[in-house]
């Protein structure tokens, strides 16, 4: 499907999808760093039942990027500007990844414009640590960068996909995708080099690894934000999704997002990986209508 594009009033363009425009709720699905919107393909149709809405986020996709964000709650803005100049007030939300952070952000500040929230192998609301490395690439324990150059330079997470996008490597970018996300089940070829051309458009990604190290929305320091106690102001009713295989959140973040949620229902996926929405967009899509249904 062609994407659509939005003007906000802060002079960011967003490209987004549509679908099922006849239906009554409206669900927004938020995609994660290092990807764009048409991740989500696979479970569109499977989520017949709803108005979706599938934005890029700012840096991504076929979205602007004009003021570089220095926060998951600048994300979070541009999605309520968003959602203003469509005329919505409450929707759905579902995040996946670093979708999920941005998603708990919306949640926290915009509570009246939230109706219940998804988080798929979520970011938690205490961050996503990039520690600082040895000589050997291997992480020093409780050291993190002091600013976004240092972190920029890191030699594991964040250097070689900057140089690999400045680079248009899109056989690497596969690779680190095939390693570390689709560690499970890859998509249909056609499918793959679709969701990496995607992905080979973004712009800002020492912003979001930055922004991420950053994030906490809990009480209690991180070793490199103190916490704004935000999460504290989420009060409606999550779905958490975890798969066993998923490499990029371990299983002790996922456990300290969902502990601090007041309302909660946790849903454990065997052999799903990062990214379910490949792994088994069918069973997906299925809790996810269930909860928002029930």
């Amino acid at each position: 499907m062609d994407k659509l594009t939005l003007k906000l009033h802060n002079g960011e363009t967003l490209a987004y999808q549509e679908y099922h425009e006849d239906k009554d709720e409206t669900l927004v699905l938020i995609h994660g760093n290092m990807s764009s919107g048409v991740h989500f393909e696979p479970i569109i149709e499977k989520l017949e039942d709803y108005h979706l809405i599938v934005p890029d986020l700012r840096g991504f996709g076929d979205s602007s990027y004009h003021t570089r964000v220095n926060s998951l709650e600048d994300f979070a803005d541009d999605l309520k500007a968003f959602l203003e100049a469509l005329d919505m007030n409450t929707v759905h939300l579902a995040g996946w990844s670093t979708g999920g952070g941005v998603a708990l952000k919306f949640a926290a500040k915009y509570p009246h414009n939230t109706g219940k929230l998804i988080l798929i192998e979520s970011a938690s609301h205490r961050g996503y640590p990039i520690p600082k490395k040895d000589a050997n690439g291997q992480p020093l324990q409780g050291e993190f960068y002091a600013d976004k150059d240092a972190m920029a330079k890191d030699p594991v997470q964040v250097a070689p996909v900057v140089k690999a996008l400045e680079d248009g490597n899109s056989a690497l970018m596969k690779m680190v995708w095939e390693q570390t996300i689709y560690n499970v089940k890859k998509p249909e070829d056609d499918a793959f080099n679709r969701y990496i051309s995607e992905t080979m458009k973004q712009r800002n990604l020492v912003d979001v690894d930055w922004a991420l190290m950053n994030f906490n929305m809990s009480n209690t320091p991180n070793g490199v934000s103190e916490g704004d106690g935000t999460i504290d102001d989420i009060k409606c009713e999550v779905l958490a999704v975890h798969g066993d295989k998923d490499l990029v959140i371990p299983k002790p973040m996922f456990d300290e997002l969902t502990d601090a949620l007041p309302y909660v229902l946790v849903e454990a996926f065997e052999n799903a990986s990062h990214s379910p929405i490949t792994d088994m967009p069918g069973e997906l899509a299925k809790t996810i209508k269930t909860f928002l249904n029930a």
